[in-house]
């Protein structure tokens, strides 16, 4: 996705799909049916795949890129949670064309991309929409994990989108899948700023090193929780 960045200036600002969410009296950034699946689906999820999250989760209004490893269907729902704001959620364009799935993806205007990486459109939309002011939620991983690889290898991109859009990164880490009645803890780090990265010329080298950022705060995030719940253990 690297080669987004020369490409992104070829790309009309007017062709871009309109998808940015309306802005309400209180100045946020709002999604009818993203508030539907967050008051009126999200409690049936929690009641059959129980959750619970571990750092801040209130997320300030306003831009930011939300950055998650991805487990399952349900995961959408934990960064929902975190917010009162819409959420763009990029994914494959594959899904659009899933039953009732798909249904919601257009509702919540999800911004679809291509397998390999490459898609200016969906890079462009997701950029404007953080300029504007939205939120929007990449997997870099670019698929479900249905391995036992903790992680799967991150695809560069992520730490473009919030350089271009001088927005922060909100981690989260979803420690172990979501099971029939069994916990998921999931993990909120900190906003990440690159603010270093502002307005520089952003060379291959460069995206790679805050690409790497992300990942290492990912390890570091899910090292800690593991190490608090050995010691949680030990106490018992």
């Amino acid at each position: 996705m690297a080669d987004l960045a020369t490409k992104e200036e070829k790309v009309v600002k007017g062709k871009a799909t309109s998808i940015a969410f309306k802005v309400d009296k209180n100045g946020r950034h709002v999604n009818g049916w993203c508030s539907f699946l967050r008051n009126c689906i999200a409690p049936f999820v929690r009641l059959f795949y129980p959750f619970r999250y571990y750092g801040n989760r209130k997320v300030k209004d306003g831009a930011g890129l939300y950055v998650m490893n991805h487990y399952r269907m349900v995961d959408p729902i934990y960064p929902l949670l975190t917010t009162k704001e819409g959420i763009h959620f990029i994914g494959k364009k594959e899904m659009f064309s899933m039953p009732i799935y798909g249904f919601f993806c257009k509702k919540v205007k999800a911004i679809g991309v291509s397998r390999d990486g490459t898609d200016v459109r969906g890079f462009m939309d997701s950029l404007k929409c953080l300029k504007k002011g939205d939120k929007v939620c990449i997997c870099p991983e670019g698929t479900r994990n249905k391995t036992e690889e903790i992680f799967l290898p991150f695809k560069s991109g992520a730490a473009m989108l919030a350089i271009r859009a001088k927005a922060p990164v909100i981690p989260i880490v979803i420690y172990n899948k979501a099971r029939f009645l069994r916990t998921t803890h999931v993990l909120i780090g900190e906003p990440m700023e690159f603010t270093e990265y502002y307005d520089r010329k952003l060379t291959e080298d460069l995206l790679q090193e805050a690409d790497e950022r992300i990942l290492q705060k990912f390890w570091e995030m899910r090292n800690a929780h593991t190490d608090y719940l050995a010691s949680k253990k030990k106490r018992k």
